[in-house]
């Protein structure tokens, strides 16, 4: 074991494994919680090798020793032999419970919109296939293939059972049991069953989301119960028992028939309001204002209701039309701003966001231009909204889940060209009504000046030098790491950086790069910069012990991003009333490597503007 002998310090320094209740770790240090800090030699620990500091307060004992603790902690788990899975959390105080249902719902959509965006190119792809004659649909081939596309909708209240109880802090073993459970042939879609002599209505629990989405947000609450009442020591035999006895007959007899009365509420909800209203004003309504929706964070709302009108009806006569069109559309305004600046730097970003709006990426250019810029909004109103209500008068219908350029083949469905051309139309009307808007519009003078020094220019008279620029992680009052209200942060002892005192919930890339590591709490993000420059962003203070509540990361570990994307949504709010410090911190963590880190002063921050540099001899960027 690498950290043996460390770890093993540590024990004995800390007081002992019997001192130890629980321990867990950030993203650079471990955090016990100690059942009396006054056994613990704070400064031996501090003078140990391999220790950067210890903070010791109210929340925690906290270890500080670098980016590779995960490595330390998994060792020193297997050496003191405790359970380490559940440590205290502040009770959270009670918010809205609208806006609680909405949060969920969104973020128990995003991990699992993977396979169904692969289940709905899959389709496209097998319509053009099918009809161009090159596999018919009556062989094994195509059969095996259209498999993967139904069983990925069919199982749909798995994907749901796994991603909600991720989100809610439940076995995901058990739920997708129960979601197994109501899938069985013996449940799903049977007539005549009954539960303790109580009829049970007929219901199809597959391609559905609503029935298991209730049922796994029960099953917390049972959870905590069952742990309460059962004895420690029978706890993993009779826990989960418990727990599946409680739960299928409550999902049979309650969350079942709930769900699926309030699901098909939903549909008839929206098939009156496009037969009374017209499909048009949908569509006109939502490619319009999509842009301001994902601003949001409610992007992905809309897809469980999709996911429904699809099951229900085969196709949906709407949404994801309007994702497209939208789409589209963006990429219309950011052509139309190409076309117009001449400045070679507006052109280059103007230029990439273009093509990835187009395939369906709309987050680099609404994050990196609109909210900068504010006139494409505009364009895009005009563009997307002229799209939508061609394509609402007309009656353009998404058999399956698939937008950007690469989802048009989506539209075939079963041979219907025409509704294909359509969509085709009212995409181009919305590309071409948005780029000639915003070329209209144009770039705002004062944005639109001679090109100004980019990061990593040579800067100053001394040509040995230059200079890495960081663009804020966040809008609001920038302060100087002194005043952070955290010792390992504000000694310097991790890195030099800033904070930032947030006043939106909108997490950016400060730099170009890539997505280092996430961690699991999704309070913190490090990203390797172009340059090689190490960042890590640390999203409030002890909010790792919130365990991912009120965060959204956008982004995964690998991922490539860009200065100004959009990283996370958080909800600071929320975070201030559970008690903890919202503070953004912004550090470099290998500052060594460089000859300085020089942050900003204290000032309003708004999305790129400047928070630090960092200097560096011109050779070493080379």
């Amino acid at each position: 074991m690498k950290y043996q002998q460390f770890n093993q310090q540590i024990i004995e320094l800390i007081g002992g494994k019997n001192n130890i209740q629980a321990v867990v770790h950030c993203m650079t240090r471990l955090r016990f919680s100690l059942k009396d800090k006054r056994k613990a030699k704070t400064e031996e620990i501090k003078n140990l090798k391999g220790v950067i500091d210890v903070v010791d307060n109210n929340v925690a004992y906290q270890i500080i020793v670098g980016t590779h603790v995960n490595e330390v902690y998994k060792e020193l788990v297997d050496m003191l032999g405790i359970n380490t899975g559940e440590e205290g959390i502040l009770k959270r105080k009670n918010k809205n419970f609208v806006k609680a249902a909405l949060d969920v719902v969104s973020e128990s959509m995003n991990p699992i919109l993977e396979p169904i965006i692969c289940a709905g190119l899959l389709a496209a792809f097998l319509s053009i296939v099918s009809l161009t004659g090159l596999i018919s649909p009556e062989s094994p081939t195509y059969q095996i293939f259209d498999a993967l596309r139904n069983a990925v909708f069919y199982f749909l209240p798995v994907f749901m059972a796994m991603s909600c109880a991720k989100r809610l802090g439940v076995s995901p073993y058990l739920a997708v049991a129960l979601a197994a459970t109501i899938l069985s042939g013996s449940i799903n879609g049977v007539e005549g069953l009954s539960l303790f002599t109580i009829p049970l209505p007929q219901i199809t629990y597959s391609n559905s989301f609503i029935p298991i989405l209730l049922a796994v947000w029960f099953m917390g609450y049972v959870t905590k119960i069952v742990k309460r009442i059962v004895p420690t020591a029978l706890q993993y035999f009779l826990t989960p028992l418990l727990i599946m006895v409680v739960m299928l007959p409550a999902t049979l007899l309650v969350f079942g028939p709930l769900g699926f009365y309030l699901g098909e509420g939903i549909i008839a909800f929206f098939n009156l309001l496009m037969k009374y209203v017209g499909s048009w004003f949908v569509m006109m309504l939502y490619s319009a204002l999509q842009p301001f929706i994902i601003m949001l964070g409610a992007g992905n709302f809309i897809m469980p209701v999709v996911a429904s009108l699809i099951a229900s009806n085969g196709y949906d006569p709407a949404f994801i039309s309007s994702c497209t069109i939208s789409d589209i559309a963006v990429g219309g305004a950011m052509l139309g701003y190409f076309l117009r600046t001449k400045n070679s730097k507006q052109k280059q970003l103007f230029g990439t966001v273009t093509l990835s709006a187009i395939l369906g990426v709309t987050e680099p250019a609404i994050y990196g231009v609109f909210v900068k810029f504010r006139r494409p909004f505009v364009a895009v109103m005009i563009g997307g909204g002229l799209g939508g209500l061609f394509a609402g008068i007309t009656g353009v219908k998404a058999y399956s889940i698939a937008w950007g350029l690469f989802g048009l083949p989506a539209y075939i469905g079963t041979g219907d060209f025409k509704n294909l051309w359509l969509m085709v139309s009212a995409v181009i009307i919305s590309f071409v009504g948005a780029a000639i808007v915003s070329y209209i519009l144009g770039v705002p003078t004062e944005d639109d000046n001679a090109e100004k020094e980019s990061p990593g220019e040579i800067t100053g008279e001394n040509p040995n030098f230059r200079t890495i620029s960081l663009s804020t992680a966040a809008e609001g009052q920038l302060v100087q790491l002194t005043e952070v209200k955290d010792q390992a942060f504000s000694t310097g002892a991790l890195g030099k950086g800033v904070g930032i005192i947030p006043r939106k919930d909108t997490i950016y890339a400060p730099v170009d790069g890539e997505v280092a590591a996430v961690f699991p709490t999704k309070h913190a993000i490090g990203i390797k910069g172009d340059q090689g420059e190490e960042v890590l962003i640390h999203i409030g203070i002890d909010t790792v012990k919130l365990e991912g509540k009120h965060f959204e990361v956008m982004v995964n570990q690998g991922d490539v991003v860009k200065r100004g994307q959009k990283l996370a949504i958080v909800d600071f709010e929320s975070i201030v009333d559970d008690g903890y410090d919202p503070t953004v911190i912004v550090i470099i963590t290998n500052t060594n490597d460089y000859l300085d880190v020089i942050p900003e002063g204290s000032k309003q921050v708004h999305i790129d503007d400047p928070i630090m540099n960092i200097v560096l001899e011109q050779e070493q960027s080379k």
